[in-house]
């Protein structure tokens, strides 16, 4: 039977097998977020027969807490565990599923580092940070070459398929390096006020580069 209550961090025991290890820089920042906006989510932990409570998700938390001088964290009692399940938690506490979208991700750190360091908290070094805020280190060549190849795979095998309408075409530009950060700002002001979200990053950028035209455009 699990529950949740909130407990004195210095009553938590870790637990003898973690195996998740975090960088000095990371500890920082984790550091940062907890004094920014507290403990997000529950400590995990078993019961052991002796009463006490053993971390299997969270002892980095736990550990940042109790130097903090935090006096109760919420913790999440799984019960009494067996070792081997309770490894297999602690895998899947530590592990992650799925992967940002680089452009969505990108816009969305641009919208909130305005007007905050997210590099003092975020779980990004401060070199995938300058790569996700600008976003500009595509190759353009290999990406057409890529889609020139799929083209070439359906034409193939879908000779007698009615050829769908093209509705978008791929333009190509640079942007000088000091004008990246204010033509993404820019753009992700556009698709804000708009509402252009309904379709993929690309469309919604070029949907905001066209509104913006519009502006412009004497014919």
């Amino acid at each position: 039977m699990s529950a949740v209550t909130e407990i004195d961090p210095k009553l938590l025991r870790k637990n003898p097998w973690n195996t998740n290890k975090v960088s000095s820089e990371n500890e920082a920042k984790l550091r940062n977020s907890i004094r920014r906006n507290g403990l997000l989510g529950a400590i995990v932990a078993r019961e052991l027969n002796d009463g006490s409570l053993e971390i299997i998700g969270g002892e980095h938390r736990v550990e940042i807490a109790i130097e903090e001088g935090i006096e109760k964290v919420a913790v999440h009692n799984l019960g009494f565990l067996p070792d081997d399940k309770a490894k297999e938690l602690m895998l899947l506490d530590n592990g992650r599923y799925g992967q940002d979208d680089a452009f969505e991700l990108a816009a969305l750190l641009d919208e909130l580092s305005v007007d905050v360091d997210l590099a003092s908290f975020m779980p990004y070094s401060s070199e995938d940070m300058d790569k996700l805020l600008t976003t500009t280190n595509i190759d353009l060549d290999a990406l057409d070459d890529e889609l020139n190849s799929d083209l070439e795979d359906v034409a193939v095998t879908s000779e007698k398929r009615e050829t769908p309408t093209q509705t978008h075409q791929v333009l190509r530009f640079k942007v000088g390096m000091d004008d990246v950060d204010r033509v993404q700002r820019v753009m992700n002001r556009i698709m804000a006020e708009q509402g252009f979200s309904e379709s993929d990053s690309m469309t919604n950028a070029g949907d905001a580069l066209v509104h913006l035209v519009g502006e412009y455009d004497d014919e």
